[in-house]
């Protein structure tokens, strides 16, 4: 079932199996319905993402074709006023919530904002929508995530000078993730090279205004420091004050879930508590996912991540079935057999030059075919059986059998124990680490 959680404002709801002519709704056998506040589906990934980092032409085609596998759309559905959370679970044996993140944090100095204080988010909605933005000279925005760098970009475009001020480190070797900034690392980087300037580490302590018009901002050095109960306590380093002067300050420091008509599941909450499935706690047959969801990083492919997921507990929750997900060990790469894979170089993607991100070409362009071959011929295969025959054609006791029906994952090996030896020829020849050697021990005459 394909995922609305990119779907800004979205809901979706699912019927029994129903089949119209040849088409099944849709992959899994369920009828879909899509219900959106906005007229295009699309959401965020529309109404805010630049068109230099997804070209509105592939976000078009991908819509429309998950729209044509089945995928009833009904636009202007605002929930909480066109129909309500009761209505959907009383119609629909499961829904789905994917609204996204609408509702800007509140943000102020010591309890003061300017007059004309916009937000990064509602500053990109305004520049997609219509293709224009406030004529600024000189702008601060304050924030780490990909709303602050994607508004930065678009600032810098129109020739202004553009600054962005951050808690954070900016993202590189040696920085822990969880001390970095959340934007993408490459967005940060592009954005540098385009001339945006980052202070990180680094946090507003005063707006210096004339009248109600930002001048500037005095910006403080900040310090992430751990409290006992395993919060991070950011405090500012007196005496290491800087003014910058700039005539507009924008805070992007992150949205919440506009609560609207979903009161009663969020219960106070931001964001929806989910499981891993996407189950709303405490709340049989809703789910939730995408941007929405506690703890999620805000990327386009891990909303795709909780639709898939969602989509299989929806499926196992309408049969009575319990879903599951095996978690495989991780193979380190001293379990793989490199000498039986060729160095090859990674595949670049192309990448415009700076004077040539103008209006709204794709900066960073995606892999053509016969990149993406290549890429696929230096994978691994890490755990996974690749039908090589090395351990068949190497063993020496000829321990190893093959039945006649061949298979791509193992099961077509058949280890004889009577015969082996336990050399470990098989396991030291195998490339992708498939055939493991573990020690057998003894207890009370059983083998553990």
């Amino acid at each position: 079932m394909p995922s609305p959680t990119t779907v800004s404002r979205a809901f979706s709801v699912i019927r029994q199996s129903r089949k119209v002519g040849r088409i099944r709704f849709p992959l899994l056998g369920y009828q879909v319905t899509l219900l959106d506040a906005l007229p295009e589906a699309g959401g965020t990934l529309r109404t805010a993402l630049p068109p230099y980092r997804l070209p509105r032409e592939v976000l078009a085609q991908e819509t429309q074709r998950l729209m044509s596998i089945g995928i009833e759309f009904f636009a202007h559905h605002v929930l909480g006023r066109d129909v309500s959370l009761d209505e959907l679970r009383a119609d629909y044996r499961a829904v789905f919530l994917g609204p996204g993140r609408q509702q800007g944090r509140e943000w102020s100095v010591d309890g003061r904002v300017p007059a004309d204080l916009h937000t990064g988010l509602r500053l990109l909605q305004e520049w997609v929508a219509v293709g224009t933005i406030p004529d600024v000279k000189s702008a601060a925005i304050v924030g780490g995530g990909n709303s602050a760098v994607d508004l930065a970009r678009v600032l810098r475009k129109t020739g202004a000078e553009v600054h962005v001020i951050t808690h954070d480190a900016l993202p590189k070797l040696g920085v822990p993730p969880e001390g970095a900034m959340k934007a993408i690392p490459r967005e940060v980087k592009q954005a540098q090279e385009e001339g945006v300037v980052f202070h990180e580490h680094r946090g507003i302590q005063r707006l210096i205004l004339r009248g109600e018009r930002v001048v500037g901002v005095e910006m403080v050095h900040m310090k992430k420091l751990p409290r006992p109960d395993g919060s991070i306590e950011i405090v500012p380093f007196e005496g290491t004050e800087t003014v910058l002067h700039v005539e507009q300050v924008i805070p992007a420091i992150g949205q919440v879930v506009l609560a609207a008509g979903m009161e009663r599941i969020l219960e106070g909450r931001p964001f929806f508590a989910v499981d891993l499935w996407g189950h709303v706690v405490n709340h049989p047959g809703v789910f939730a996912g995408g941007d929405a969801r506690q703890g999620s990083r805000g990327t386009v492919s891990g909303a795709v991540g909780d639709g898939r997921r969602a989509a299989l507990a929806i499926d196992g929750y309408l049969r009575g079935v319990e879903v599951s997900e095996h978690c495989a060990e991780a193979i380190p790469l001293d379990s793989l057999n490199l000498n039986y894979f060729e160095h090859a170089p990674r595949a670049e993607e192309p990448l415009l030059s700076v004077e040539e991100r103008s209006g709204d070409a794709e900066v960073a362009g995606g892999l053509i075919e016969h990149q993406v071959m290549a890429e696929s011929l230096r994978c691994f295969s890490c755990g996974e059986c690749l039908a090589c025959d090395n351990c068949w054609t190497l063993c020496p006791d000829q321990s190893v059998l093959k039945t006649k029906e061949l298979a791509s994952d193992g099961s077509h090996y058949v280890f004889d124990y009577d015969y082996c030896k336990g050399c470990g020829l098989c396991a030291r020849e195998c490339p992708s680490g498939y055939i493991v050697m573990e020690d057998e021990l003894l207890f009370a005459g059983q083998y553990k």
